[in-house]
């Protein structure tokens, strides 16, 4: 059985992704996630995510901004242990931060697809958007949770490419929406 590959991010109503906690990528509206009202029920998904969460993989940039922060984060303790891959054509062995469990590097996409097809469970895709667009592009990504909040940054990384390519229908699996704005959304990937 193949294991299930699920995108989890932070999204604008308008699809930006990149900084959602703070500036490290650059973006003028970097933190846009804390400028809304914090209700704890709107990041009950993170929670459910957790127990379904067998392996982390991310892009190189997101890798080198989460990985020295979540290794030592006491929110981020249950992680620590868990697989972690980071696909990147250029980093290197020398590259990967200690004390944060085994991580693997994976060349291509033709990699992810060989994890997918192994034992285990759901591999977890954090922030990365450019990995994210490749691996929805190339039908890899199976399930999409985001919560998407009330704002329009018009500007920034998007979670969808706006390349040419075949439809792809999603099918909703879960959702709610919360006092701040904020919904959750999740939906399968329908092949």
């Amino acid at each position: 059985m193949a294991r299930e590959l699920v995108y989890t991010g932070f999204m604008s109503l308008d699809g930006v992704v990149d900084s959602p906690g703070g500036t490290v990528e650059g973006h003028r509206s970097g933190g846009w996630v804390m400028q809304t009202e914090f209700v704890p029920e709107a990041y009950s998904l993170k929670g459910e995510e957790l127990a379904e969460t067998s392996a982390l993989m991310f892009g190189r940039r997101s890798y080198e901004a989460f990985a020295p922060i979540w290794r030592d984060s006491e929110d981020h303790a249950a992680y620590k242990d868990l697989p972690k891959y980071v696909v990147s054509s250029t980093l290197s062995e020398d590259d990967l931060i200690d004390g944060w469990g085994d991580i693997t590097i994976l060349r291509t996409l033709a990699d992810v697809e060989k994890l997918k097809q192994s034992d285990g469970g759901a591999v977890f895709v954090h922030g990365s958007a450019e990995l994210a667009r490749s691996l929805g592009d190339a039908d890899l990504i199976d399930r999409y949770n985001l919560l998407v909040f009330p704002v329009l940054l018009g500007a920034g990384k998007n979670l969808f490419s706006h390349s040419d390519r075949p439809k792809q229908q999603l099918r909703l699996r879960d959702s709610d929406t919360y006092r701040n704005g904020v919904a959750k959304l999740v939906y399968d990937v329908v092949r």
